[in-house]
Protein backbone atom coordinates (compact mmCIF):
# COMPACT_ATOMS: atom_id res chain seq x y z
CA UNK A 1 0.00 0.00 0.00
CA UNK A 2 1.27 3.61 -0.92
CA UNK A 3 0.50 6.81 0.74
CA UNK A 4 -1.58 8.93 -0.96
CA UNK A 5 0.20 12.83 -2.01
CA UNK A 6 -1.73 14.86 0.13
CA UNK A 7 -1.81 15.03 4.22
CA UNK A 8 -5.19 12.85 5.14
CA UNK A 9 -6.73 13.18 8.17
CA UNK A 10 -9.48 10.41 8.89
CA UNK A 11 -12.37 11.38 11.62
CA UNK A 12 -14.58 9.27 13.09
CA UNK A 13 -17.42 10.11 15.79
CA UNK A 14 -20.71 8.89 16.22
CA UNK A 15 -22.18 12.48 16.74
CA UNK A 16 -22.64 14.17 13.32
CA UNK A 17 -22.40 17.70 14.76
CA UNK A 18 -18.94 17.20 16.13
CA UNK A 19 -17.87 15.35 13.77
CA UNK A 20 -18.42 18.10 11.16
CA UNK A 21 -17.29 20.49 13.66
CA UNK A 22 -14.19 18.99 13.59
CA UNK A 23 -14.11 18.43 9.84
CA UNK A 24 -14.34 22.35 8.85
CA UNK A 25 -12.32 23.25 11.50
CA UNK A 26 -9.21 20.96 9.63
CA UNK A 27 -10.07 22.35 6.80
CA UNK A 28 -8.94 25.55 7.06
CA UNK A 29 -5.81 24.52 6.35
CA UNK A 30 -5.71 23.96 2.71
CA UNK A 31 -3.16 21.13 2.70
CA UNK A 32 -5.42 19.20 4.69
CA UNK A 33 -7.62 16.42 3.02
CA UNK A 34 -10.08 15.47 6.02
CA UNK A 35 -12.71 12.30 5.43
CA UNK A 36 -15.19 12.34 8.65
CA UNK A 37 -17.09 8.55 9.76
CA UNK A 38 -19.64 8.27 11.98
CA UNK A 39 -19.16 4.47 13.17
CA UNK A 40 -15.50 2.95 13.27
CA UNK A 41 -16.60 0.12 10.94
CA UNK A 42 -16.66 2.53 8.36
CA UNK A 43 -13.21 3.94 9.25
CA UNK A 44 -12.06 0.80 9.31
CA UNK A 45 -12.96 -0.63 5.96
CA UNK A 46 -11.26 2.56 4.51
CA UNK A 47 -7.95 2.27 5.99
CA UNK A 48 -6.40 1.34 2.52
CA UNK A 49 -6.08 4.69 1.55
CA UNK A 50 -3.68 5.68 4.43
CA UNK A 51 -4.11 8.66 6.00
CA UNK A 52 -1.69 10.56 8.12
CA UNK A 53 -3.75 10.50 11.42
CA UNK A 54 -6.99 9.53 12.77
CA UNK A 55 -8.84 11.20 15.35
CA UNK A 56 -11.16 8.77 17.21
CA UNK A 57 -14.59 9.28 19.56
CA UNK A 58 -13.47 7.26 22.53
CA UNK A 59 -17.68 6.69 23.23
CA UNK A 60 -19.41 5.28 20.68
CA UNK A 61 -21.78 2.44 19.93
CA UNK A 62 -21.07 -1.11 19.11
CA UNK A 63 -17.13 -0.29 18.83
CA UNK A 64 -15.38 1.96 21.51
CA UNK A 65 -12.92 3.99 20.89
CA UNK A 66 -10.70 1.96 22.73
CA UNK A 67 -11.49 -1.47 20.10
CA UNK A 68 -11.03 1.17 16.91
CA UNK A 69 -7.44 1.69 17.86
CA UNK A 70 -6.55 -1.88 18.71
CA UNK A 71 -7.96 -2.62 15.31
CA UNK A 72 -5.81 0.55 13.59
CA UNK A 73 -2.74 -0.31 15.43
CA UNK A 74 -3.34 -4.26 14.03
CA UNK A 75 -3.15 -2.69 10.36
CA UNK A 76 -1.59 0.72 10.23
CA UNK A 77 0.97 0.79 13.77
CA UNK A 78 2.80 3.74 12.59
CA UNK A 79 0.13 6.07 12.28
CA UNK A 80 -0.44 8.65 14.86
CA UNK A 81 -3.89 7.73 16.60
CA UNK A 82 -5.72 10.81 18.89
CA UNK A 83 -8.64 10.10 20.79
CA UNK A 84 -11.36 12.48 21.88
CA UNK A 85 -13.40 12.04 24.72
CA UNK A 86 -15.89 13.74 26.76
CA UNK A 87 -14.84 11.95 29.74
CA UNK A 88 -11.71 13.09 31.63
CA UNK A 89 -10.97 10.09 33.35
CA UNK A 90 -7.19 9.53 33.80
CA UNK A 91 -7.00 6.00 34.26
CA UNK A 92 -8.79 5.63 30.68
CA UNK A 93 -6.68 7.94 29.03
CA UNK A 94 -3.17 6.35 30.79
CA UNK A 95 -4.51 2.99 29.40
CA UNK A 96 -5.00 4.12 25.90
CA UNK A 97 -1.94 5.83 25.29
CA UNK A 98 -0.12 2.55 26.80
CA UNK A 99 -2.33 0.89 23.97
CA UNK A 100 -0.91 3.28 21.23
CA UNK A 101 -2.98 6.40 21.30
CA UNK A 102 -0.70 9.29 20.49
CA UNK A 103 -2.78 11.49 22.59
CA UNK A 104 -5.63 11.69 24.36
CA UNK A 105 -7.86 15.21 24.53
CA UNK A 106 -11.07 15.96 26.23
CA UNK A 107 -13.87 17.50 24.90
CA UNK A 108 -14.11 21.15 26.14
CA UNK A 109 -13.78 24.57 24.72
CA UNK A 110 -9.92 24.04 23.90
CA UNK A 111 -10.35 21.09 21.87
CA UNK A 112 -10.01 22.51 18.86
CA UNK A 113 -7.37 23.94 19.47
CA UNK A 114 -5.25 21.58 21.19
CA UNK A 115 -6.12 19.05 18.19
CA UNK A 116 -4.82 21.44 15.82
CA UNK A 117 -1.47 21.87 17.86
CA UNK A 118 -1.39 18.55 18.43
CA UNK A 119 -1.76 17.40 14.40
CA UNK A 120 1.05 20.24 13.54
CA UNK A 121 3.51 18.53 16.24
CA UNK A 122 3.07 15.31 14.13
CA UNK A 123 3.63 17.07 11.24
CA UNK A 124 6.85 18.73 12.62
CA UNK A 125 7.98 15.14 13.68
CA UNK A 126 6.96 13.77 10.25
CA UNK A 127 9.31 16.08 8.81
CA UNK A 128 11.96 15.45 11.01
CA UNK A 129 11.99 11.83 10.47
CA UNK A 130 12.39 12.64 6.67
CA UNK A 131 14.96 15.02 7.55
CA UNK A 132 16.84 11.59 9.61
CA UNK A 133 16.16 9.52 6.75
CA UNK A 134 17.71 11.82 4.27
CA UNK A 135 20.70 12.27 5.98
CA UNK A 136 21.11 8.37 6.64
CA UNK A 137 20.78 8.09 2.75
CA UNK A 138 23.50 10.45 2.29
CA UNK A 139 25.63 9.29 4.98
CA UNK A 140 25.31 5.62 3.31
CA UNK A 141 26.29 6.87 0.11
CA UNK A 142 29.27 8.65 1.68
CA UNK A 143 30.65 5.20 3.32
CA UNK A 144 29.55 2.96 0.29
CA UNK A 145 32.29 0.87 -0.74
CA UNK A 146 33.18 2.19 -3.84
CA UNK A 147 31.87 5.73 -3.44
CA UNK A 148 33.19 7.29 0.06
CA UNK A 149 36.19 4.88 0.14
CA UNK A 150 38.41 5.43 -3.22
CA UNK A 151 40.39 2.55 -4.94
CA UNK A 152 40.56 0.83 -8.08
CA UNK A 153 43.60 -1.23 -7.24
CA UNK A 154 43.26 -5.45 -6.51
CA UNK A 155 44.56 -4.76 -3.17
CA UNK A 156 41.57 -2.37 -2.41
CA UNK A 157 39.42 -4.52 -4.84
CA UNK A 158 39.70 -7.56 -2.44
CA UNK A 159 38.79 -5.25 0.77
CA UNK A 160 35.93 -4.15 -0.95
CA UNK A 161 34.66 -7.78 -1.31
CA UNK A 162 35.47 -8.51 2.30
CA UNK A 163 33.84 -5.25 3.78
CA UNK A 164 30.33 -6.48 1.38
CA UNK A 165 30.72 -9.76 3.01
CA UNK A 166 30.78 -8.01 6.89
CA UNK A 167 28.10 -6.36 5.98
CA UNK A 168 25.52 -9.20 5.20
CA UNK A 169 26.18 -10.78 8.74
CA UNK A 170 26.34 -9.34 11.99
CA UNK A 171 29.78 -11.05 12.30
CA UNK A 172 32.85 -9.74 14.75
CA UNK A 173 34.85 -7.90 11.78
CA UNK A 174 39.25 -7.10 12.86
CA UNK A 175 40.85 -4.36 11.08
CA UNK A 176 44.59 -3.82 10.85
CA UNK A 177 46.65 -1.97 8.54
CA UNK A 178 49.43 0.47 9.04
CA UNK A 179 48.39 3.96 10.67
CA UNK A 180 46.64 6.07 8.35
CA UNK A 181 45.36 3.73 6.26
CA UNK A 182 41.92 4.10 6.70
CA UNK A 183 40.87 1.47 9.68
CA UNK A 184 37.95 4.02 10.93
CA UNK A 185 36.56 4.29 7.12
CA UNK A 186 36.30 0.87 6.27
CA UNK A 187 34.60 0.07 9.60
CA UNK A 188 32.06 2.95 9.08
CA UNK A 189 31.49 1.76 5.24
CA UNK A 190 30.61 -1.67 6.59
CA UNK A 191 28.23 -0.27 9.35
CA UNK A 192 26.32 2.31 7.32
CA UNK A 193 25.78 -0.77 4.38
CA UNK A 194 24.70 -3.68 6.78
CA UNK A 195 21.57 -3.77 8.54
CA UNK A 196 22.25 -2.13 11.50
CA UNK A 197 22.65 0.99 9.47
CA UNK A 198 19.77 2.21 11.02
CA UNK A 199 21.64 2.16 14.19
CA UNK A 200 24.40 4.41 16.07
CA UNK A 201 27.72 4.22 15.37
CA UNK A 202 30.26 4.51 18.06
CA UNK A 203 33.89 4.57 18.04
CA UNK A 204 36.33 4.30 21.29
CA UNK A 205 39.72 5.15 20.64
CA UNK A 206 41.34 3.06 23.32
CA UNK A 207 44.60 4.63 23.32
CA UNK A 208 43.64 8.23 23.45
CA UNK A 209 41.61 7.59 26.98
CA UNK A 210 43.75 6.69 30.23
CA UNK A 211 43.54 3.13 31.47
CA UNK A 212 41.82 4.54 34.86
CA UNK A 213 38.98 6.08 32.97
CA UNK A 214 38.45 3.71 30.07
CA UNK A 215 36.20 0.78 32.46
CA UNK A 216 33.33 4.10 32.98
CA UNK A 217 33.60 4.93 29.32
CA UNK A 218 33.01 1.36 28.07
CA UNK A 219 30.43 0.59 30.45
CA UNK A 220 28.97 3.70 32.38
CA UNK A 221 28.67 3.99 35.62
CA UNK A 222 25.76 4.94 38.60
CA UNK A 223 25.48 8.00 40.37
CA UNK A 224 27.89 8.08 43.79
CA UNK A 225 30.33 4.92 41.90
CA UNK A 226 32.99 7.15 42.44
CA UNK A 227 33.82 10.63 43.69
CA UNK A 228 32.23 13.33 41.25
CA UNK A 229 29.93 10.62 39.75
CA UNK A 230 26.48 12.64 40.72
CA UNK A 231 25.01 11.52 37.61
CA UNK A 232 24.18 7.98 36.29
CA UNK A 233 25.81 7.72 32.46
CA UNK A 234 25.45 5.80 29.95
CA UNK A 235 28.73 3.76 28.41
CA UNK A 236 29.96 3.23 24.83
CA UNK A 237 28.26 -0.36 24.79
CA UNK A 238 24.78 1.16 25.29
CA UNK A 239 25.27 3.79 23.65
CA UNK A 240 25.88 1.80 20.55
CA UNK A 241 23.03 -0.43 21.57
CA UNK A 242 21.17 -1.99 17.83
CA UNK A 243 24.63 -0.44 16.25
CA UNK A 244 28.32 -1.14 15.64
CA UNK A 245 30.21 -0.74 18.18
CA UNK A 246 34.04 0.42 17.11
CA UNK A 247 37.18 -0.29 19.39
CA UNK A 248 40.14 1.33 17.42
CA UNK A 249 43.55 0.51 18.68
CA UNK A 250 42.18 -2.60 20.70
CA UNK A 251 45.84 -3.70 22.09
CA UNK A 252 46.14 -0.99 24.31
CA UNK A 253 43.85 -2.28 26.41
CA UNK A 254 45.18 -3.22 29.73
CA UNK A 255 44.51 -6.95 30.66
CA UNK A 256 42.01 -6.59 33.45
CA UNK A 257 39.60 -4.97 31.40
CA UNK A 258 40.37 -7.16 28.13
CA UNK A 259 38.85 -9.98 30.62
CA UNK A 260 35.85 -7.64 31.81
CA UNK A 261 35.51 -7.11 27.89
CA UNK A 262 35.39 -11.01 27.25
CA UNK A 263 32.80 -11.69 29.47
CA UNK A 264 30.54 -8.60 27.91
CA UNK A 265 31.09 -10.29 24.43
CA UNK A 266 30.46 -13.69 26.17
CA UNK A 267 27.10 -12.65 28.29
CA UNK A 268 26.03 -10.08 25.55
CA UNK A 269 26.01 -8.15 29.11
CA UNK A 270 27.19 -5.41 30.62
CA UNK A 271 27.38 -3.84 34.50
CA UNK A 272 28.16 -0.38 34.89
CA UNK A 273 30.53 0.45 37.49
CA UNK A 274 28.80 0.72 40.88
CA UNK A 275 25.65 -0.96 40.33
CA UNK A 276 24.76 -4.93 40.16
CA UNK A 277 22.21 -5.12 37.25
CA UNK A 278 23.23 -7.20 33.94
CA UNK A 279 22.09 -4.93 31.17
CA UNK A 280 21.59 -6.98 28.20
CA UNK A 281 23.39 -5.15 24.57
CA UNK A 282 23.11 -6.11 21.15
CA UNK A 283 25.82 -4.76 19.36
CA UNK A 284 28.37 -5.58 16.80
CA UNK A 285 31.75 -5.59 17.30
CA UNK A 286 34.51 -4.24 15.10
CA UNK A 287 37.85 -3.49 16.36
CA UNK A 288 40.99 -2.20 14.97
CA UNK A 289 44.69 -2.22 15.47
CA UNK A 290 48.11 -1.69 13.68
CA UNK A 291 49.84 -4.39 15.98
CA UNK A 292 50.08 -7.79 15.20
CA UNK A 293 47.23 -9.23 17.99
CA UNK A 294 48.44 -13.18 17.55
CA UNK A 295 52.12 -11.98 17.96
CA UNK A 296 50.48 -9.86 21.26
CA UNK A 297 48.83 -12.66 22.33
CA UNK A 298 51.31 -15.39 21.98
CA UNK A 299 53.66 -12.98 24.22
CA UNK A 300 51.27 -12.77 26.92
CA UNK A 301 50.21 -9.08 26.37
CA UNK A 302 46.96 -9.62 24.90
CA UNK A 303 44.71 -12.45 25.90
CA UNK A 304 44.63 -15.55 23.75
CA UNK A 305 40.97 -16.45 24.42
CA UNK A 306 39.70 -12.95 23.61
CA UNK A 307 41.95 -12.82 20.35
CA UNK A 308 40.20 -15.85 18.93
CA UNK A 309 36.90 -13.82 19.87
CA UNK A 310 38.04 -11.14 18.37
CA UNK A 311 39.40 -12.40 14.90
CA UNK A 312 35.83 -12.84 13.25
CA UNK A 313 36.21 -11.83 9.78
CA UNK A 314 40.12 -10.44 9.25
CA UNK A 315 40.54 -7.44 7.01
CA UNK A 316 43.95 -6.37 6.10
CA UNK A 317 44.18 -2.51 4.70
CA UNK A 318 47.45 -2.51 2.61
CA UNK A 319 49.87 0.57 2.91
CA UNK A 320 48.75 3.14 0.07
CA UNK A 321 52.66 2.61 -1.17
CA UNK A 322 51.67 -0.99 -2.58
CA UNK A 323 48.00 0.59 -3.84
CA UNK A 324 50.01 1.50 -7.50
CA UNK A 325 47.32 4.24 -9.37
CA UNK A 326 45.06 4.60 -6.57
CA UNK A 327 47.81 7.45 -5.18
CA UNK A 328 47.04 9.33 -8.41
CA UNK A 329 42.89 9.16 -8.01
CA UNK A 330 43.28 9.84 -4.30
CA UNK A 331 45.35 12.82 -4.32
CA UNK A 332 43.08 14.68 -7.30
CA UNK A 333 40.41 13.51 -4.95
CA UNK A 334 41.70 15.37 -1.69
CA UNK A 335 42.88 18.51 -4.08
CA UNK A 336 39.41 18.51 -5.46
CA UNK A 337 37.51 18.40 -2.44
CA UNK A 338 40.05 20.95 -0.16
CA UNK A 339 39.61 23.45 -3.03
CA UNK A 340 35.95 23.07 -2.78
CA UNK A 341 36.11 23.36 1.19
CA UNK A 342 38.07 26.77 0.67
CA UNK A 343 36.30 28.18 -2.26
CA UNK A 344 39.72 28.05 -4.52
CA UNK A 345 39.97 27.65 -8.20
CA UNK A 346 40.61 23.60 -8.73
CA UNK A 347 44.35 22.63 -9.46
CA UNK A 348 45.47 20.11 -11.91
CA UNK A 349 48.71 18.11 -10.88
CA UNK A 350 51.78 18.45 -13.04
CA UNK A 351 53.24 15.45 -14.52
CA UNK A 352 56.64 15.73 -12.45
CA UNK A 353 54.42 16.32 -9.34
CA UNK A 354 52.80 13.03 -10.04
CA UNK A 355 56.09 11.11 -10.52
CA UNK A 356 57.31 12.18 -7.04
CA UNK A 357 54.23 11.06 -5.67
CA UNK A 358 54.28 7.60 -7.41
CA UNK A 359 58.25 6.97 -6.09
CA UNK A 360 57.31 8.01 -2.32
CA UNK A 361 56.54 5.60 0.17
CA UNK A 362 54.51 7.12 2.11
CA UNK A 363 55.22 6.38 5.90
CA UNK A 364 51.82 7.91 6.84
CA UNK A 365 50.01 6.19 4.16
CA UNK A 366 46.28 8.16 3.08
CA UNK A 367 46.37 10.26 5.74
CA UNK A 368 50.33 11.96 5.16
CA UNK A 369 48.82 11.97 0.76
CA UNK A 370 45.68 13.75 2.34
CA UNK A 371 48.08 16.62 4.28
CA UNK A 372 50.62 16.57 1.39
CA UNK A 373 47.96 17.39 -1.30
CA UNK A 374 46.31 19.93 1.03
CA UNK A 375 49.60 21.65 1.14
CA UNK A 376 50.31 21.53 -2.15
CA UNK A 377 47.47 23.53 -3.16
CA UNK A 378 48.33 25.76 -0.52
CA UNK A 379 52.61 26.25 -1.74
CA UNK A 380 51.81 26.25 -5.58
CA UNK A 381 51.74 29.28 -7.76
CA UNK A 382 48.89 29.21 -10.84
CA UNK A 383 46.80 26.42 -10.93
CA UNK A 384 48.83 23.66 -11.15
CA UNK A 385 50.68 21.61 -8.71
CA UNK A 386 54.11 20.96 -9.27
CA UNK A 387 56.73 18.59 -7.36
CA UNK A 388 58.42 21.51 -6.18
CA UNK A 389 55.08 21.71 -4.22
CA UNK A 390 55.22 18.57 -2.97
CA UNK A 391 57.06 18.29 0.37
CA UNK A 392 57.58 14.62 0.84
CA UNK A 393 60.52 15.10 3.10
CA UNK A 394 58.65 16.69 5.84
CA UNK A 395 57.57 12.99 6.85
CA UNK A 396 60.84 11.52 6.57
CA UNK A 397 62.04 15.06 8.43
CA UNK A 398 59.74 14.76 11.50
CA UNK A 399 60.83 11.44 12.41
CA UNK A 400 64.29 12.24 12.12
CA UNK A 401 63.72 15.08 14.45
CA UNK A 402 61.64 12.86 16.90
CA UNK A 403 64.03 10.51 17.17
CA UNK A 404 66.16 13.54 19.06
CA UNK A 405 65.48 15.09 22.04
CA UNK A 406 65.68 18.86 21.11
CA UNK A 407 63.98 21.88 22.23
CA UNK A 408 61.34 23.62 20.66
CA UNK A 409 63.29 26.29 19.48
CA UNK A 410 66.11 23.63 18.19
CA UNK A 411 63.17 22.38 16.11
CA UNK A 412 62.08 26.12 14.84
CA UNK A 413 65.37 27.09 13.59
CA UNK A 414 65.62 23.92 11.95
CA UNK A 415 62.50 24.29 9.68
CA UNK A 416 63.44 27.77 9.50
CA UNK A 417 66.88 26.48 7.76
CA UNK A 418 64.91 23.57 5.28
CA UNK A 419 62.81 26.49 3.88
CA UNK A 420 65.57 28.45 3.53
CA UNK A 421 67.46 25.93 2.03
CA UNK A 422 64.51 25.01 -0.08
CA UNK A 423 63.12 28.71 -2.12
CA UNK A 424 66.89 29.56 -1.85
CA UNK A 425 67.34 32.10 0.42
CA UNK A 426 64.75 33.82 0.08
CA UNK A 427 63.86 35.57 3.19
CA UNK A 428 60.67 37.32 2.37
CA UNK A 429 59.15 34.29 0.50
CA UNK A 430 60.06 31.63 3.60
CA UNK A 431 58.27 34.25 5.81
CA UNK A 432 55.47 34.29 4.27
CA UNK A 433 55.34 30.64 3.88
CA UNK A 434 55.61 29.77 7.09
CA UNK A 435 53.59 33.14 8.42
CA UNK A 436 56.40 34.74 10.70
CA UNK A 437 58.05 38.00 10.55
CA UNK A 438 61.32 38.12 8.44
CA UNK A 439 62.79 39.81 11.53
CA UNK A 440 62.70 36.72 13.18
CA UNK A 441 65.06 35.05 10.45
CA UNK A 442 67.25 37.94 10.48
CA UNK A 443 67.61 38.12 14.91
CA UNK A 444 68.87 34.31 14.47
CA UNK A 445 71.00 35.05 12.08
CA UNK A 446 72.67 37.91 14.53
CA UNK A 447 72.51 35.45 17.21
CA UNK A 448 74.56 32.90 14.81
CA UNK A 449 71.25 30.30 15.37
CA UNK A 450 71.10 29.97 11.42
CA UNK A 451 74.50 30.61 9.89
CA UNK A 452 74.99 33.32 6.79
CA UNK A 453 75.48 30.82 4.39
CA UNK A 454 71.39 30.41 4.74
CA UNK A 455 70.55 33.44 3.17
CA UNK A 456 73.36 34.59 1.19
CA UNK A 457 75.16 36.91 3.57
Amino acid sequence: MKKNNGFTIFIVDDDPWYGTLLEHFLKLNNDYKVERFESGADLLANLYKMPQVITVDFAMPGMDGGEVLKRIKEQLPDVPVIIISGQGEVKVAVSLLKKGAFDYIVKDDDTTDRLWNTILHIREMEKLRDEVATLKTEVGKKYSFQHGILGQSPPMMEVFKLMEKAAQTNITVSISGDTGTGKELVAKGIHYNSIRKSGPFVAVNMAAIPSELLESELFGYEKGAFTGANNRKLGKFEEANGGTLFLDEIADLDLGLQAKLLRALQERTITRLGGNKEIPIDVRIIIATHHNLKIEASEKKFREDLYYRLLGLPINLPPLRERGQDIVMLARHFVKVFCNENSISEKSISKNAIAKLMNYHFPGNVRELKSLMELGVVLCNGDIIEDADLNTQAGETTLEMLTYEKTLKEYEEDIIKHYLKKYNSNVLLVAEKLNIGKSTIYRMLQSKKIPSEFIGV
